[in-house]
């Protein structure tokens, strides 16, 4: 396994280098097609096995990112963009896929919703995101999750 990112709190670990793009509409494409592209622009281009540890809980999660999986990028209101980013930036585009196939998947980690705040924060550590547009999304992901409850 690849160590993609370790602290005092998690370790995440990869089999491989995840390979992930950002499609773009062509003009071959249908009206659905395009509009699933503006929806959800990123896709998954190989099977990924994941491990997360838990270290505070020393707990271990296994599971899998399918080719084919799609998502939207980071979730940051457009209002925020200057401050944060878009939500397709590139260093965004592993932690997003990560946090998101969390939240489709809340048994995959035992319905810890923190866990997964850690989990895009260190994957964001990875990309060399700047710490205050961290702080900023931490604050914003963890308190959004709280507020319309997404998680337990």
């Amino acid at each position: 396994m690849l160590t993609w990112y370790e602290d005092k709190k998690i370790k995440i670990e990869f089999d491989k280098i995840p390979k992930t793009t950002m499609l773009i509409p062509l003009p071959t494409m249908t009206k659905e097609e395009k509009m699933l592209i503006k929806k959800e622009p990123f896709i998954n281009l190989e099977n990924l096995s994941v491990i997360l540890k838990d270290k505070r809980k020393n707990t271990e999660y296994k599971f899998n990112i399918e080719e084919g999986y799609r998502w939207d990028g980071a979730t940051i209101p457009r209002l925020f963009w200057r401050l944060i980013g878009s939500k397709t930036e590139p260093e965004f585009q592993i932690a997003s896929m990560l946090h998101d196939k969390l939240c489709e998947n809340h048994e995959y980690i035992n319905n810890d919703r923190y866990l997964s705040t850690l989990v895009l924060i260190g994957c964001m550590k990875c990309a060399d995101v700047c710490p205050l547009k961290r702080w900023l999304v931490k604050h914003s992901v963890d308190n959004y999750q709280k507020i319309i409850g997404r998680w337990n």
